[in-house]
């Protein structure tokens, strides 16, 4: 009796792989019962290799082969899996074979263990990629660069490519194509591979588990080494396919062929960038000549112009230098005819420093005007246009103040009373001194104040603008006899510095220092030394018998105690020249 149908299928399988009737039935029977349709999977079940199979060595099996796909490998899809495991338990399990009467041996030496951890591996996505990527069956040859090879490059290399395309990250992988493919085909075809993105990894072939150490430090050391081992497969990996990608890009004919035209192109390119230079060269030797003819010609216009322009500056400032000195002198005299416009004598100290003011600091225009109101009006006229003028310019001299003070003010703030006594005796004294000597008005006043200071303190201490106008600010709150004793104590230190007897009783003025009465001369009172003052202004050097009539300018002083007081006030002048130089490098920086 032959049997027929799925008892002929049952028969055929049992004869093939070697299985008893009662085997088959049962894997049969159940497989029915669960209503899986297998039909559709190919499946070989080599029970010998099964067999031959050691279960301590499982990593090195082949567990497509199996599972009994070992024709679909990395082509085989999650329910393939499935289905060839369901299969292979229902052959090959242990209780199965022993109610088949087959001897098995324990679980652990059972070669079904085998068929356990191929499952573990492929049904798992990690480990499957993991164990792809070490298939024993895949090929990592690389075509070699010879004469066979480059006469078949389109069928050889292709092959190799398309092989290698299972390990891109990137699904579209680009075809090597053939000797018709467009060169900007072929070029983005290179600069995929160039810079191909693998996923292969090579953790399957770690030596040791990291779950296998004893402790934490040992499972550390483990990783490590691992780590170690992949990153070095990678290198290689990487290196091979560069290798495959380099031995292609140089022998495929479309590159060579576009070499070749690149080749030809350049030298076309250079043998008409030559003739081109030539011409240039001619071309730009003539333009030369033309722009050198033509920047000669405009450099001596320019210079003409530059020598037109200089002369009518040098006219301009000497024609303002001259209107300047003009209307000085006629504001000057106009005063000096009017008396300075004092209806009381006391007024004319006053009125003589308010004309020098005026001539030094009012612009040239608005001096012009004042000067021909002056000319041009009476003398009451003239009086109230300068004490107008004076208000004017006193105000504006006050804002300019307020605005210096309000700039410092943050200084000022931060300073106390308490830093009174972070300043020595002495150069408190040279400050009281200093403040006298340099004025309100004095350019770059508190840098000059403060370089005087350090010039002559005895301490090792150097102050600079902003420490000196704070202490300034805050000696203006001490106690009036305290300040006229500071006062009193550096007028008779300077005194004795130049070899005179100290005046107990005589007051400073508020520009210069004092002397005390030397060789019988009555010391020079602040009236006496404001009359001298301007009276050494008002008649210079050049003026005739030029003492004598600054001696008239000061009622009680002979002509020989004004040169006297003269020197000695020429001697601090010179001091306070030295200390302006001094400041001047600090001005500019």
């Amino acid at each position: 009796m032959i049997p027929a149908g799925r008892w002929f299928e049952a028969y055929w399988n049992r004869r093939n792989n070697t299985r008893t009737i009662s085997q088959h039935s049962v894997a049969s029977e159940e497989s029915d019962s669960e209503g899986e349709s297998e039909a559709d999977i190919e499946i070989e079940d080599d029970v010998t290799y099964l067999r031959s199979l050691d279960p301590k060595e499982w990593k090195e099996q082949d567990h497509y082969k199996v599972l009994g796909l070992q024709k679909l490998r990395v082509k085989a899809t999650e329910d393939h899996i499935k289905k060839a495991y369901r299969k292979m338990v229902l052959y090959h399990h242990p209780d199965k074979r022993r109610s088949a009467g087959e001897d098995v041996r324990d679980t652990d030496s059972d070669y079904f263990t085998c068929i356990t951890k191929a499952y573990e591996t492929l049904g798992n996505v990690a480990k499957r990629r993991s164990y792809d990527s070490v298939d024993p069956e895949f090929d990592n040859s690389i075509p070699a660069v010879n004469p066979q090879n480059k006469l078949s490059f389109y069928k050889v290399f292709s092959e190799a490519f398309r092989n290698n395309a299972r390990w891109s990250l990137k699904r579209q992988v680009p075809e090597l194509g053939d000797d018709n493919t467009p060169f900007e085909d072929v070029d983005k075809f290179y600069t995929f591979w160039y810079n191909l993105e693998s996923w292969r990894e090579f953790s399957y072939l770690d030596e040791e588990e990291k779950e296998k150490g004893e402790n934490r430090d040992e499972r550390r050391w483990i990783e490590k080494q691992n780590k170690a081992a992949r990153q070095r497969r990678k290198r290689e990996e990487t290196a091979r396919i560069r290798q495959l990608v380099d031995n292609a890009y140089n022998n495929d004919p479309r590159i060579l062929r576009h070499r070749e035209q690149e080749k030809n192109k350049k030298e076309a390119a250079k043998a008409a960038r030559a003739e081109a230079v030539r011409a240039r060269v001619e071309e730009e030797a003539r333009v030369r000549r033309e722009q050198e003819e033509a920047e000669r010609r405009a450099k001596e216009a320019q210079e003409a112009e530059t020598k037109r322009a200089a002369e009518e500056s040098r006219r301009a400032k000497e024609e303002a230098r001259k209107a300047l000195h003009k209307n000085r002198e006629k504001v000057h005299k106009m005063a000096k005819k009017h008396n300075y416009y004092i209806h009381a004598e006391q007024e004319k100290i006053k009125h003589l420093e308010e004309v020098d003011k005026l001539c030094m600091l009012l612009p040239l225009d608005k001096l012009e005007e004042f000067a021909n109101t002056l000319e041009n009006s009476d003398a009451e006229v003239g009086r109230k246009r300068f004490l107008k003028e004076v208000k004017e310019l006193g105000e504006r001299m006050a804002r300019e103040q307020d605005e210096l003070l309000a700039a410092t003010q943050k200084t000022s703030k931060s300073s106390s009373n308490s830093s009174v006594a972070k300043w020595a005796h002495d150069d408190l004294q040279l400050l009281i001194k200093a403040v006298n000597l340099f004025p309100a008005g004095t350019i770059q006043r508190w840098e000059v104040v403060a370089n005087y200071i350090n010039q002559h303190t005895t301490s090792d201490k150097t102050r600079n603008a902003k420490e000196v106008l704070a202490k300034a600010k805050d000696m203006q709150k001490v106690d009036t006899s305290l300040k006229d004793e500071f006062k009193k104590e550096a007028y008779n230190k300077f005194e004795k510095s130049h070899n005179a007897a100290p005046v107990a009783e005589s007051a400073p003025s508020e520009r210069f220092d004092t002397p005390a009465e030397q060789l019988g001369i009555s010391p020079w009172t602040a009236d006496e030394q404001r009359l001298l003052e301007q009276a050494l202004k008002t008649y210079p050097a050049s003026t005739p018998e030029r003492w004598d009539r600054i001696a008239d300018c000061v009622p009680g002083r002979s002509k020989k105690e004004c040169m006297k007081r003269y020197k000695e006030l020429a001697e601090m002048v010179r001091a306070k020249k030295a200390a302006l130089a001094a400041a001047q490098p600090k001005a500019k920086k």
